[in-house]
């Protein structure tokens, strides 16, 4: 089993492989979940009531965590992954938080440990921007692009 020491990080993965390649099925859907689990009744957007009603706002909601820390991402398809992107409009974050507005830094990647389980990375979009000179030097001695 393939481990993430990067929550953040594994969810930028998660994207690529769940929400644009559809390649890591079934793909998840916390409102379903929920209701699923019989948190809370159908109706609505069952995510937003669920997060708003246990002032979940600016966190992970604990059962979009739980399956995300839990999922397990083949070598084979980490090996698949050849670009990420950092844009705080991930449909994985509206999966984990459906209220959060991006405001604060709840999905920074804070470790770069997990670049050798994505043998097959060439870019980083994105991350000249929004990540520090240390995680971009690195990049760079991996031959891993960041412009856009």
């Amino acid at each position: 089993m393939t481990q993430f020491t990067d929550f953040n990080f594994k969810l930028l993965v998660i994207e690529r492989l769940m929400y644009d390649d559809g390649t890591l099925t079934p793909r998840f859907d916390l409102g379903a979940h929920l209701v699923e689990q019989g948190l809370i009744e159908y109706g609505g957007d069952p995510a937003y009531t669920y997060t708003v009603k246990n002032a979940l706002e600016y966190q992970v909601v604990p059962a979009a965590r739980d399956h995300f820390e839990a999922l397990e991402i083949s070598p084979g398809l980490l090996a698949t992954v050849e670009e990420l992107l950092l844009d705080g409009g991930h449909q994985v974050y509206a999966h984990c938080s459906p209220v959060w507005d991006g405001e604060d830094d709840l999905y920074d990647v804070r470790s770069l440990d997990d670049l050798p389980l994505l043998p097959n990375l060439k870019r980083i979009r994105g991350a000249d921007d929004f990540w520090p000179p240390e995680f971009l030097e690195v990049l760079q001695e991996r031959g891993i692009a960041t412009e856009d």
